[in-house]
């Protein structure tokens, strides 16, 4: 629970500009509704972007939902064999499980990574500058909670 809690943290720090997509309807984990929508509004707010940069990460965001499709449809599978193995009590499926989790985790990481220059070429200086700024305060926060959780 831990592990999935931090990489959903990572996940979204990484890829914080990602979210100023349009809302997500869809459930997200644990069948909670994802707040995409509301946290894009916050993060466009914050950076003051204009609506032909906010039009360009929904363009760029549609793209590498489409361009890598297969591998989240696949990831989501995996996670729910997982869930399912897990709630089944079979740990040796979940251990085998583990290790294909953490391979995927870190093709999503840099998946991500790969994503960030095309957003950032979105961005103005000053912009990409606010983007880094929020992308620290984020690190620490996790690095906070992560601190917390160990206690």
């Amino acid at each position: 629970m831990n592990k999935k809690w931090i990489t959903g943290v990572a996940v979204l720090a990484v890829g914080a500009s990602l979210a100023v997509a349009a809302p997500q309807q869809a459930k997200g984990w644990h069948g909670h509704h994802r707040r995409g929508g509301e946290m894009g509004q916050k993060f466009a707010q914050k950076l003051n972007l204009t609506d032909a940069q906010k039009q360009q990460l929904r363009d760029v965001n549609k793209q590498f939902r489409q361009d890598n499709q297969a591998f989240f449809e696949s990831y989501r599978a995996t996670m729910q064999q997982f869930r399912e193995a897990k709630k089944a009590g079979d740990t040796a499926k979940v251990d085998s499980l583990k290790t294909v989790l953490q391979s995927d985790r870190a093709q999503l990481q840099q998946l991500r990574q790969a994503q960030e220059p095309k957003i950032l070429a979105i961005f103005t200086p000053e912009q990409q500058a606010q983007y880094q700024a929020l992308k620290a305060e984020r690190a620490a926060k996790r690095q906070q909670r992560q601190q917390k959780h160990q206690k």
